[in-house]
């Protein structure tokens, strides 16, 4: 039987994963936490390899404390850069397939179209820079891996934008939310999806993907959107960038251009609205 190795799998994407292994009883899941699986221990990825021989290998295992990153640079670059090429080199040797998930970040948010895969690449901060040279090392060590670059990620798991406006809308009578920040948001059940669809495929197609949900919203819109469905009464106040200062500089506009996976792939995007109707229908 197949193995699929997932690493980071605590985490929104690894919960969701697991909540999906149920329906494709074809493969072996093996989800590595970081309890069981560090990835920035290297000796401890290299021994796994050898004792588990898995087909497939998804890291969902990353540094993604965007702020932090600002002062821990060492640590965000070992975990989102290095780890992922040694993962990779050693995918390469035992001839496992290698999905990787990367960032929007990457960019610096000075776009007005959405961005291809080929786009010019210039993060603003640490965060972005480790999550580039991680797929850089990727593509080196292992050129056959897949990379697959993500957005604004919500799920019924973990900490996200999602639970943090529903309970703040919970507790205040008003909040204020950036509006001059543009993207798309991800439904991590609709990434998983979209990753299981890859890899039941049965094609391969090496290189890098964007993945999000279709359509382009700010901050500001999104959680007016929470508020709509979930009945709040909390007042949601539009404010710019300039009066939210945070140690890492956000992109202004991180749209994504997904023609490529949908092409290559056969994947269906979900509307952003709908997606977040789903989860929070699930949260409620």
């Amino acid at each position: 039987m197949n193995k699929v190795a997932v690493t980071g799998s605590n985490g929104q994407l690894g919960k969701e994963l697991q909540q999906l292994a149920v329906r494709f009883p074809q493969f072996e899941f093996i989800f590595l936490s970081r309890e069981n699986l560090s990835i920035d221990r290297f000796e401890q990825v290299r021994d796994f390899f050898s004792s588990s021989r898995p087909q497939w290998l998804i890291n969902c295992a990353a540094y993604t404390a965007v702020d932090k990153a600002e002062s821990e640079k060492e640590l965000a670059f070992r975990i989102n850069a290095e780890a992922p090429g040694v993962m990779a080199a050693v995918c390469k040797e035992y001839a496992t397939k290698f999905i990787h998930i990367s960032t929007d970040y990457v960019f610096d948010g000075t776009g007005t179209v959405p961005y291809k895969e080929d786009a010019f690449t210039n993060p603003q901060g640490v965060y972005g820079a480790s999550k580039l040279e991680g797929e850089k090392l990727v593509l080196r060590e292992d050129p056959g891996a897949v990379i697959l670059r993500t957005s604004w990620v919500y799920s019924e798991f973990g900490k996200n934008f999602v639970k943090t406006m529903m309970k703040l809308m919970s507790e205040r009578e008003e909040i204020n939310v950036v509006s001059d920040q543009f993207g798309s948001p991800t439904y991590a059940a609709d990434l998983a999806q979209a990753i299981m669809q890859i890899i039941s495929s049965g094609k391969w197609v090496p290189g890098i993907y964007h993945y999000s949900n279709e359509g382009m919203i700010s901050w500001y819109d999104f959680a007016l959107a929470i508020k709509e469905l979930t009945g709040s009464a909390c007042q949601v106040h539009p404010i710019t960038t300039s009066q939210y200062p945070t140690p890492a500089k956000r992109p202004a506009y991180s749209v994504l251009d997904k023609t490529k996976i949908q092409e290559a792939f056969d994947i269906r995007l979900a509307g952003w609205r709908e997606s977040l109707r789903t989860c929070i229908s699930h949260l409620q």
